[in-house]
Formats: C-alpha cells, structure tokens, sequence
C-alpha cells in the first residue's frame, strides 16, 4: 500500500462541544504529538455535521490526505465527515464503506474467523432468547456491531436468563443497537494479557518498537485492505493468542500506547525517517 506524502497528510481531531474552533481537550496529547512529528492538524465539530453544517478548522487544502482520530461516529455521521472533507478539495485516507469494514465486526470477522472466539450475527428486532437457547453454547458474550456493554452486569450470559435486561441496559447506555447482535463464544481468556496494535498502511505496528509484533497481527494486516486498523491480541489460558477486536484505527483509544509513539509510527509510514 503505497505512503502518503508527508507534507499532504493531515490529522483531524474532533472539537469542543462549545467552541467549534478548538480542540476537545481529552484530544491535546495527541494533537501535540502529531504536530511535532511534522502533520498539520485541525478539528472537526461532530455536533454540527450532525446538524448538517460542516466546520473543519483550519480548513484542509486541497492536495491533503484526512486522517481523522476522535470519538466513534456511526455509519450517517461518519458519512458526513467524508463529505465535509471532500467538499475541502482534500480527501479522506479512509472512506466510509472502508472505516465500517473495521468498524462493524460482522464485516472484519469472515477474514479472521480461525483467530478470533465464533461468532453469529443477528438483526436488532431477534428474539434474542430464542436464538441463544438454539445455540446452547455454554456462555455467551453479547455486543452490538461496534461495542459491548461496560456496566457492573458485563455483557457475559451464562444462561438465556437476564437476556432482556442486557438488551435493555444495551439500549440505555449504548444508545442503540448498532447494526444488530453479535453473539460470540466465551472463552477462557487471561484479561491482563491484552495488547493493542496498530495497522498503518499494511503494516503493524506494536506500542513498544523493541517488542516484535506477534504473526496473528502480521496475518490480520494482510488480510484486511484497511489503510488504518487496531488490532487487539490476548492470550488463552492455554497460551494461544487470539484476536478479540479490530476496530477502525480512527475511532481506537491509544490504550496502552503513547500519543507520540502512534505518531512516530505514522511519520514513519509516511516517508519520513521516524523521530
């Protein structure tokens, strides 16, 4: 996957809530470290293309590749980032149909089934009950398209009992069910033994560049034709690795890594000899 030019790429974070103009301040550190790995930065007001209007400050030039790195936007409002990006003459490094590709996980899975727990699909209107009794797995671990459920209950069903009340939770604290119900095996998994990667322009990358990144992450990046993708990598109490996640690398939280290291690894893809 050839690399943007350095002095085209740009990195968008969103912005304040009440003032358009500058940064979300949880967006700062990495702000920082990219402009000093040498990328122009704006931002972006995800309230107001919500509200059709497009507010990009400064606005891109024309010859520019858009990287955007913020909250997660559903598939509409990721869309009218796209556009509000185009409408600048500039162009987004990942188009919409490429960031739901990471973003939904019934799009990534079919590239990765062997490495990551079973998983079946359902549409939000399931009768979910029914469809776990069907599976009669052991335990079953219920997220929609993008996210599960961070509540003290957890999204983990021993049995079909409490299905209502998870649905119910997903929808108070998720907002909605995005894309439908993702219903995947547990697994017997060490929780501290988790690890993010990143996938810049085909290649992983790990949060510490003296640690080797593992082969199921290096056969991820080439089958996945996403230009920026996480990648996250736990261990089974039986010392395998799998993959428990990819996301779209826009909307991944740097957990685990350093804002300049992400930017080096970006300068570094970008043509430019890293910091």
């Amino acid at each position: 996957m050839p690399a943007p030019q350095p002095h085209r790429l740009r990195f968008i974070f969103p912005s304040d809530v009440i003032e358009p103009r500058k940064p979300d301040e949880a967006f700062l550190d990495q702000i920082e470290a990219f402009r000093e790995a040498g990328f122009p930065t704006s931002v972006v007001s995800i309230e107001y293309l919500q509200m059709g209007e497009r507010r990009i400050h400064p606005r891109p030039e024309p010859d520019e590749t858009v990287v955007y790195r913020g909250w997660m936007m559903n598939a509409a409002d990721y869309r009218a980032f796209c556009e509000a990006v185009s409408a600048t003459g500039a162009m987004p490094l990942t188009g919409a149909d490429t960031y739901l590709a990471c973003h939904h996980l019934p799009n990534w899975y079919p590239f990765i089934a062997e490495f990551t727990p079973r998983t079946v699909t359902f549409p939000p209107d399931a009768d979910l009950a029914s469809e776990l009794k069907a599976l009669d797995w052991e335990a079953y671990f219920i997220k929609d398209h993008v996210k599960s459920l961070k509540t003290d209950s957890g999204s983990i069903l021993r049995s079909t009992e409490g299905v209502g009340r998870l649905v119910a939770d997903m929808v108070k604290f998720r907002g909605e069910i995005e894309g439908g119900f993702c219903v995947r095996e547990v697994e017997d998994f060490i929780p501290e033994s988790e690890v993010r990667y990143f996938v810049i322009l085909g290649i992983p990358f790990s949060n510490d560049p003296n640690q080797p990144v593992p082969d199921i992450v290096v056969e991820a990046a080439s089958r996945i034709r996403s230009p920026f993708f996480s990648v996250d990598v736990i261990r089974r109490s039986d010392g395998v690795e799998r993959i428990v996640e990819i996301g779209d690398g826009q909307v991944s939280d740097v957990v685990g890594w350093t804002p300049a290291r992400l930017a080096a690894a970006w300068k570094h893809q970008a043509g430019q000899p890293p910091r």
